[in-house]
Formats: structure tokens, sequence, C-alpha cells
């Protein structure tokens, strides 16, 4: 394909809403791209994500744009000569040399026009207008009934990314444009349309099933080759047919596995189509991986299980939600999805699921994810609403859905496909029957076109009918003893310890919110100064009566913040203690739940939300406690039948046995009691221990912890009072900083109990980052940080507050 990328420009048409000296202007455009970046680069508006700027720009989406540009026809003679787009959005209209050649209305496919006949020698003119999607979605909104859903926007009458209307945790920024490539392919007598392998094992024995239809330009036979790991595959199709099936064999093949069961061994399919000459006509290629996948929903004595099996074996999911990376797609490169991966396995993380409300994602995120072994569970787009049946919406998403299946068959790390986020328990809970009053809401797509299109196309994979959903409707879909589970009234009415309430089959969602980085804030906003309701942080607050329960937490567990330096740092600290309890609370509790995944690991833009790394990259203290939290070897102290117990959880592949000492001491570090038990867990399995009385039991709440500890391999303590009621020691240390390749060593050594130790060098340098945080010392123990940087940093302000901070600081 010859890419059109050059020579673009955008105007707006003009309107009431068009801000003066933009109506009927040309600005350059970049494509791929959008209306909102091009008028930033251009310096027509500003920066969305700065502090509230985001609010003078809702013109943009009420607004119809003009994208145009002039190429030359391809050299050459060619039976056919096609317009390839693959990604519009969303309500275009396509002209060429002012002949309109096709209308689009879904963000979410790619389309094709044949040209030939309207080429011509020298500049051809390519023009691409995009309708206000508010205007189409309010239309469709008006003709078809009003559906309740989360948030006041028209997005379930659209099929375009919903969280382009605003969420709670992002901005309102309606797009618009040519948002993926778009080009020229000049073809003759035939090409492959569509290339669909269905790749399984079967014992010992790899299979690809290669389903292949072609378009044709002329009616001749063709000739079909597929080539993979040393196997070959050959077909005629035959004058006047367009498909063909090809199986190709392959004995004893490498095997694609999860990350921390094996190895991602990726074989090379290539598919070849030829003519009655044997000339090749076309060519296709991508990496596949022999893995098979399977859900366990067996009944049993809990319930029904939800267990994911990669190659026979039972895989606990440590996932976590994947949102866009940013809210203007086009700027998000695949070195920003290495970057992101690479955060995600250094926190431990196997798997990241797709949410409804964004969208399918790149063949990037599929190749980068398949070859870190990185398994993903990939939402259809639906999210949160109630979403009309009837036409045009229908049609389009039978065909949306198609097309993404067989886009993303060749992929080994997409395991599970999921009807919606949240709608089926949506109309159970939200109260939703009452004004939809009969009206059609999604059900035909969950329970019949989707299931229908996964059956049909890729069998090879399952698919589940929503997140949550328990596997029958005869069964609530929030049930935490069927199928998958959200658990979100901890967050919105709760304190995060009634996680340990719950023992679920499977949770798919579960939050806890807190800001993003300092310097993060510091970039977005210009408040001066920053508090947790000036009116920047207040407008990066998207939820609702988020800063009063982010209060709630702090409330229950910790002294109160004199300022905003201790409310940032506490409230951080609380998410990162909220998911941790989670985490492990549901580990331990593996032979009935067997995954979590937490709400969320990334964010697209600067804002307050649940995320582990914020909007501008940067890790937040839960990333850190979620690499601890999703350890492959976990201790943790937990209450249970109104006694502590410890839970020792191994997700490895080899028996966990040795000694484990729990000790009660003082904060001071004098010893009251202590026991050593024998660990004996299986590969991929947890126990649970008693413990003594004499151990798990106080003399002085306020003034004593429990320190667990096995071989060095993992340690967990246990508090047996809130923090805003222990009696702490004022924090006393001693630091030294030495300088080191790219950075500095920062050694701490505890004088007295240090809680939750933290560094936050990002104060003093943006590209400042610390290799730990979240560290409890106890007296006579240290840690050592490594801080890397653009510079030196100061050593007295990296030791001293705000940058060095702990619980008993404050």
């Amino acid at each position: 394909m010859t890419p059109l990328y050059q020579g673009w420009t955008l105007r707006a048409v003009p309107g009431p809403q068009v801000p003066a000296g933009i109506a009927d202007r040309a600005v350059p455009a970049t494509v791929p791209g959008c209306v909102h970046t091009d008028l930033l680069a251009a310096g027509l508006i500003e920066d969305p994500y700065l502090d509230a700027n985001e609010t003078g720009l809702g013109w943009i989406g009420r607004t119809d744009w003009v994208y145009e540009t002039t190429f030359d026809r391809p050299d050459g003679a060619h039976d056919r000569v096609d317009l390839v787009c693959d990604g519009l959005d969303t309500v275009a209209t396509v002209t060429l040399n002012g002949v309109e050649i096709g209308r689009t209305a879904n963000m979410h496919r790619g389309y094709r026009f044949d040209v030939g006949a309207l080429l011509r020698p020298g500049d051809n003119t390519l023009a691409v207008r995009f309708d206000s999607a508010y205007r189409y979605a309010e239309a469709q909104r008006d003709r078809l009934g009003d559906r309740p859903n989360a948030y006041p926007e028209p997005f379930p009458f659209i099929r375009k990314m919903a969280c382009n209307f605003g969420w709670d945790w992002g901005p309102t920024l309606v797009t618009a444009g040519v948002w993926r490539p778009i080009g020229l392919h000049a073809w003759s007598a035939a090409r492959l349309a569509t290339v669909r392998p269905l790749v399984t094992v079967d014992g010992t024995d790899g299979r690809v099933e290669l389903h292949v239809e072609v378009e044709r330009a002329a009616d001749a036979p063709l000739t079909v080759r597929a080539a993979v790991a040393g196997g070959a595959a050959e077909a005629t199709i035959p004058a006047g047919e367009r498909t063909a099936v090809l199986t190709s064999t392959v004995r004893d093949p490498e095997r694609w596995w999860p990350r921390g069961y094996g190895e991602q061994a990726r074989h090379d399919l290539d598919v070849t189509l030829c003519g009655p000459d044997g000339a090749t006509l076309d060519t296709w290629s991508r990496r596949v991986g022999f893995r098979s996948v399977r859900l366990d929903t067996t009944e049993d004595d809990h319930g029904a299980a939800f267990t994911l099996y990669v190659n026979d074996v039972p895989v606990f999911v440590r996932g976590v939600n994947w949102i866009p990376d940013d809210a203007f797609p086009s700027r998000i490169t695949r070195e920003r999805l290495a970057h992101r991966f690479d955060q995600a396995i250094g926190a431990n993380i196997n798997l990241l699921r797709v949410w409804g409300g964004g969208r399918y994602e790149s063949e990037d995120f599929y190749d980068l994810a398949d070859s870190l072994g990185l398994l993903v569970q990939q939402d259809f787009l639906f999210a949160c609403a109630a979403y009309p049946e009837e036409e045009p919406i229908a049609s389009e998403v039978a065909a949306e859905a198609a097309e993404q299946v067989v886009r993303l068959a060749p992929y080994p790390s997409l395991v599970l496909w999921t009807g919606n986020n949240e709608n089926i328990w949506g109309w159970h809970d939200w109260d939703w029957q009452e004004p939809l009053a009969g009206r059609t809401w999604g059900r035909g797509y969950y329970l019949d076109v989707l299931p229908r299109t996964v059956a049909e196309l890729d069998p090879t994979r399952p698919y589940w009918p929503g997140s949550p959903w328990s596997g029958s409707e005869d069964v609530h879909p929030n049930d935490p003893a069927y199928g998958t589970m959200h658990i979100w009234d901890v967050w919105n009415t709760d304190d995060y310890t009634k996680y340990r309430a719950y023992v679920p089959r499977f949770v798919a969602e579960f939050g806890w919110q807190a800001p993003p980085a300092y310097a993060t804030l510091r970039r977005a906003l210009s408040d001066d100064p920053l508090a947790h309701d000036s009116p920047g942080m207040a407008h990066h607050q998207k939820a609702i009566d988020g800063d009063r329960k982010l209060q709630r937490g702090l409330d229950a567990h910790l002294p109160p913040p004199a300022d905003f330096d201790d409310w940032h740092y506490l409230t951080q600290l609380t998410q990162a203690r909220a998911i941790q309890v989670g985490i492990e609370h549901f580990r331990s509790h593996r032979s009935v739940c067997s995954g979590t995944i937490f709400w969320q690991l990334n964010d697209c833009w600067p804002v307050t939300s649940w995320s582990a790394v914020d909007g501008d990259g940067r890790r937040k203290p839960l990333w850190y406690a979620v690499r601890r939290a999703y350890a492959d070897r976990l201790l943790t102290v937990a209450p249970g039948d109104g006694a502590l117990t410890l839970a020792a959880v191994n997700e490895t592949g080899t028996p966990w046995r040795g000694p484990v000492t729990v000790t009660r001491s003082t904060l001071d570090g004098e010893p009251r009691a202590k026991t050593t038990l024998e660990l004996d867990v299986p590969a991929y399995a947890s126990v649970v221990l008693a413990l003594p009385t004499d151990v798990a039991g106080p003399d002085e709440a306020d003034r004593e912890l429990l320190v667990a500890e096995a071989d060095g391999a993992a340690r967990a303590l246990w508090f047996f009072a809130e923090d805003r009621d222990v009696r702490w020691p004022a924090a006393a240390l001693d630091a030294t900083v030495e300088p080191v390749d790219g950075g500095q060593r920062v050694r701490i050594t505890a004088r007295t109990v240090l809680r939750e130790l933290t560094l936050f060098p990002d104060r003093l340098d943006p590209t400042a980052e610390v290799d730990d945080a979240l560290v409890t010392l106890l007296p006579g123990e240290s840690i050592t940080f490594t801080v890397t940087a653009g510079g030196p940093l100061d050593p007295a302000a990296l030791t001293s507050r705000p940058v060095l901070r702990c619980v008993n600081d404050i």
C-alpha cells in the first residue's frame, strides 16, 4: 500500500460555535491524527490536558471538519486501485475529485473503496468530511429513544470510543479525524481479502487451519500456499470461487506460554496468492504461537469456577485493566506501549484486560503482548450503558465484531473475548428497566450476535458475555460464587478492609483512587498553592465525590494530614494499601479464586484516578505495592475466623519448602513472642497456617507488630492498631547518598521503626525515578534506594521532607 500521509490540511465548516479565526481556515494536518492534535500543533487551542482547558473545547466535537490532500495517480497499469482507510473517526463522507465514494459511521472498522475510474493524471484531490459525532449520536438517540447510561452523554448511539465523551477518569474530548493509516492499494487479478488462521494444539501436534478469502478483478484459477514452522499447505481456488481452507500439521512444535510458565515461541506464517502463471499476486505474513486456551466453569461446592487454562495448565491471573493510553490514540507509539508493558511486567502482571469503553487495541499492542507473554482479555466495545439493537447500529456492531475477531485471530496472547463491561449488571441493578420500558439494551449482542461471531470465526478462543457475568441469566451477574465479579462497593461506600469479606471465583475489577505523581501535577496544573480542592486539582478529579471518598479512606486508618504534601503522600499510600489488601486476600483463597484484575494500570491524561501508572507515565506507590502483592511467592497475614492466619502463595513451578519465622515484637524491636512454622506449598498452590495465640495476640496493640519471614524470600507485616492510633516514635534515621552510574544510591538506616518509607525524587527532578517504595524498616535495619535522574540531586533535599517520607513523620 502507498501511504497517503503528506500534504493534508484541516478546516472547520463554519458554524456559530466555531471561534473566530478558525472557521474555514486551512490548518496543516497530521495523518494519522485528529482535529485536537492538529489544532494544538497550529497553536489554535491550549493543551486540553492542562488546568481546565478541556472545558473550553467542547465546540470541537460539535463542529464538522474537512480533511483534504492531493496526490498523484500510482504509476503502472493495474486492474484495481483502492483507497484503503484503516480507521476514520467517525461520521465521514469521502470524496475523490469531487465525487462521493463512500460514507462511514464506525471508528472501529476499516473501509476500502474502488477509486480507479476516478483517478486522473496529475493532482487528485481527496477530501474526508467528518460530521459532528455529537449531532449524529443525538439524532440516533432522538429517533430510537434514549437509553440509560452512567454518564449524560450519547455515546451508546455511535460506534466510537466511548471514553471520548468523558469518564470518571477521563476528559470529554470528542475527536474526529483520520486516526489510522490511509493509502492506495493498486492490484491486479486478485488479492487476499481476509486471512484467518485458527491455530490449535492436538496432543503434541500443532495445527493451523487457514481460512482464506480473495477479492477478484479477473476470473481465473488461483493458488494459495502457506508455510509455517516447517509445514506447508497448498490449495486451488477455481475460477469463479473466492474461498479456500488450508490445513497444516506441525509435529511437536515449540509452544507459546504465558510469562512465568515457559517461553514465548512464535513461528512465521507466510501466505502467498499466485495466479495461473505462478506469478505472486499478494502476500500475507504474521507470527503465530501454538497454544491451547480454555475456560473451566465447572460447578462445584463453592458455586462455579472461572479458571483460565493455557496448554491445559491452570493460570492464576495476576491482571490489570487497561484503558486507552491517550485520549488521542494516534499519539500512542510502539515505544510508548513497550514502556507501559515493561511497567506491567515489572509489577508481576500477567494479563491485561482491554476495557470495553476504549478501543480494539493495535497490532503493536498485540505483537508486544505476544513477544512478552502477557495474556490479553479483549472486551467488545460496550461499556456502562444500555445500547440500542436497531439499525443502523446493529449492522455496524455485527460488521465491526467480525472484522476485529478476524484481525486479532493470529495473536496467541489473546485468550478471552468479553461481550461488554457492566451492561448486564447495569440492567439488573442500576434502575434501567423502568426507563427502558421494553426497549432494546444490548442483550441480543452479548448473548447472540457476539458469541455466534466468535464461534463462527474463531472457535479457538472462549467468549464470556460480560464483565461481570455469572454464566447464566438465572444467577445474578455479579454473584461472587459464579463467574467474574466487580467489587465497587468498597471504593464507593466502605473501608478497603471489606475486600476480606469476599471470596469470589474471579475478580475482574476493583480499585482505589489516588492523585498522580507530584511532578505530573506540577506540569499539568498552575494552581498556586496546590491543594486537594484547588481549581486544577478539582477539575482533574472526575469521580463523583472522589475527594470525599479519598478522605474517608484516610480517616479510617491514618493521622490527619497537616498540608498538601501530607495529603498527597497519604492518599497515595492508602491507594497502595487498599489494592494490596485486596490482592493478597484473594490470592490467599487461591483454591477458590482463580484470578484478580485490579482497576487500572494506566491513565490517558494527568488525573486523580485508580491507576498504578499516571498520565505522564510515572509510577505511583501503588505500582510498588502491586509488585509485592503479585510476587511469585507471597506471605500475607490476615484475620480469619477471629484469629490471625498466615497464608503462603506459591506461583512457581517448584514447591516452596522451608521455615517461616513469625515474631511479635514492640515497635522498638523488643521480641515478645516467636514461633517457627514449616512451609510446604506445592507448585501453583497456597496454604493457610494458623498462628499460635501467644504470637497472634498483642499485649499492647498500639505498640506492637508481627513480622513473618521465610528465608529472605518473602516478608509480611501485621500491625495490631491503625496508624492513627499507634504510638509511633518520632522518625529517626541515618542517611548516606553516593553517586552511581546514571543516578545516586540512597542508603537509609533506621534508628526507630520507619513505616512505609518512600522517596519521591520527582519533586526534585521530573525525570527522576526510584527502584523501591513503601518499605517498613525496624530499628537497626537498612534499605538502599537507587535513584535515576537526568542529573545529580541535592543529597540534603533527597533525604528530607517532602522527598523522603514515612508515616511516623506526620
